[in-house]
């Protein structure tokens, strides 16, 4: 059962990591009240309980803030005990971090490097980091979700990866995660965008692909 207090979630529709917290938060069955924001004119609120980055996501639980995605994951599957998703033992808890934070670290600065960096040689070298990465997560999915049977942090640390990369393939003519190199995540991806939770907190793909073609669009035009 969720704790009692009041929960506010503040994000973006489209946003990978606003995204990540609203997976955990329905997966748990938490109860929250969703804010949504818009960043050419972000919110008192959102200045105020965000600071720093002033950035989505933030999480607000009894008047209390967390920002940041991954700290927000992990706040969330201490305080609401159903349905983990970290594993149990300390190991395993450790190399869910490690693999979360690769996924942060590595692979999306390398797939944003491959399709949105103006120079060319800068974007090849942007495909090969990704293919690099992408094959050590490859290699590291043993099961039909990376927590196993049923989806934990590193799964919904790699949401991007499952919906939101092929959006920016198809929106700049890339192909990184193709079925014939990358067989278990190929499958993985589709497991998980059509798991229910998941699929009902996904925004609009055509909206997604427009967002991405208008980002590249732009690069092009000021080479």
């Amino acid at each position: 059962m969720a704790k009692d207090g009041e929960v506010q979630l503040f994000g973006v529709r489209g946003s990978p990591f606003a995204g990540r917290v609203q997976v955990a938060l329905e997966l748990k069955g938490v109860q929250y009240t969703y804010f949504e924001e818009d960043l050419r004119n972000k919110s008192d609120l959102l200045l105020k309980y965000n600071p720093i980055h002033k950035k989505v996501p933030v999480l607000v639980h009894n008047g209390r803030p967390l920002a940041e995605s991954l700290v927000i994951l992990q706040y969330i599957d201490e305080t609401w005990g159903n349905h983990p998703i970290f594993p149990q033992h300390p190991y395993h808890r450790a190399l869910a971090r490690f693999w979360s934070s690769f996924i942060d670290d590595k692979c999306l600065p390398a797939i944003t490097k491959a399709a949105f960096t103006a120079n060319k040689e800068e974007r090849e070298k942007g495909s090969e980091e990704s293919l690099e990465a992408l094959q050590f997560l490859e290699n590291e999915l043993k099961h039909k979700f990376f927590g196993g049977e049923s989806i934990g942090i590193v799964d919904i640390a790699a949401g991007f990866i499952a919906f939101w990369l092929p959006a920016i393939e198809e929106a700049v003519g890339l192909k990184l995660l193709s079925s014939e190199k990358f067989p278990k995540l190929s499958k993985w991806s589709e497991e998980y965008t059509n798991h229910p939770v998941v699929k009902e907190n996904l925004p609009q793909r055509e909206r997604v692909v427009g967002f991405f073609k208008a980002r590249y669009a732009s690069i092009v035009a000021s080479k």
